[in-house]
């Protein structure tokens, strides 16, 4: 069964009295009961689409935490080809929590970093919830010194609340894993483009999605510090999340205002996990059209281009 957010109620009532009707049908009573059931997936789908048209900020940090929204291995499934993941950072370890290898996007050969949450308790556990440890850091670091060798583009993946804040994490470096991260995302040269597929949270988000181009999915979210973290600061009061999300302006229209995104990826109505094929279909699109922009660009216009973007952030707001 689909899982509902708390703001989706009045969905999740239609659609479950939808499925009660179905099954009658299906049982074959009452065939006159297709045309209630037209007419209530009618009401839902108006119903969905009222409820997105106008998302507070926390109910899209809701939306973007979504336990069936697609994560990274669903988009490299969808737009890679030919994949071929590299594990290890050549120092410590293995971290799954950032998945990272070659393959072909639309036939050119390409570098794909991705944080991956996993979609179930094990594989929850197994990625450690998209939360990397140095060594995933690390070993994205090692795969971009690989891409701007060959000269392959390199495309990221965000979906993390932020890096893993464990001892064990910080006893091995993990600032200065992060800050390589991105250094090494900052001296490309060759295109990198980033998408943020869901959260995109702190350094942990920032040191593979400092690229030319940064795309955010609809109803995603990106910012330093989780909702509830920076309620829990300035206020000491956690529960006041809501208001930290809207004051923090971290919805993908907030971004793209203020210039620190350069695109919004739509979504399908009710967000991405309600059709994932169709929102993945989306942000290939955006990829590739990000690419296309960049293409042609020698490796020192592509690293002038991207540290003018990241250092005209936050010069000339709206």
């Amino acid at each position: 069964m689909r899982a509902f957010l708390d703001f989706e109620k009045p969905v999740a009532e239609l659609e479950a009295k939808i499925e009660e009707l179905r099954a009658l049908t299906d049982s074959g009573d009452a065939v006159e009961i297709l045309d209630d059931v037209a007419r209530l997936e009618a009401k839902a789908a108006d119903a969905l689409a009222g409820l997105y048209a106008s998302l507070t900020p926390w109910q899209k940090t809701m939306v973007a935490r979504h336990p069936e929204r697609p994560r990274f291995t669903s988009y490299c499934r969808q737009l890679i080809s030919d994949f071929v993941p590299l594990a290890g950072d050549r120092k410590f370890a293995e971290d799954e929590a950032i998945l990272a290898g070659f393959g072909r996007f639309r036939g050119e050969p390409v570098c794909v970093i991705g944080q991956e949450k996993g979609h179930s308790t094990e594989t929850r556990l197994k990625h450690n919830f998209g939360m990397a440890r140095p060594e995933g850091y690390r070993k994205a670091a090692r795969l971009m010194a690989l891409a701007d060798r060959f000269g392959l583009p390199v495309l990221s993946f965000v979906d993390t609340a932020g890096a893993y804040p464990g001892i064990d994490a910080e006893e091995r470096g993990q600032a200065e894993a992060i800050a390589r991260s991105t250094e090494a995302c900052l001296a490309l040269g060759c295109p990198n483009v980033a998408l943020v597929i869901g959260e995109g949270g702190s350094g942990g988000a920032i040191a593979i999605a400092s690229a030319n181009a940064v795309l955010m999915l609809e109803h995603a979210i990106y910012s330093v510090i989780s909702p509830e973290g920076a309620a829990s600061i300035l206020w000491r009061d956690p529960t006041r999340a809501q208001d930290a999300a809207t004051a923090m302006k971290i919805t993908a229209q907030d971004l793209r205002r203020f210039g620190i995104i350069d695109d919004i990826v739509p979504e399908p109505t009710g967000g991405a996990h309600r059709d994932p094929a169709t929102a993945i279909a989306a942000a290939g699109d955006a990829i590739a059209a990000a690419l296309a922009d960049l293409s042609g660009l020698g490796p020192d216009e592509l690293r002038d281009r991207r540290a003018a973007k990241f250092e005209a952030i936050g010069r000339s707001l709206p």
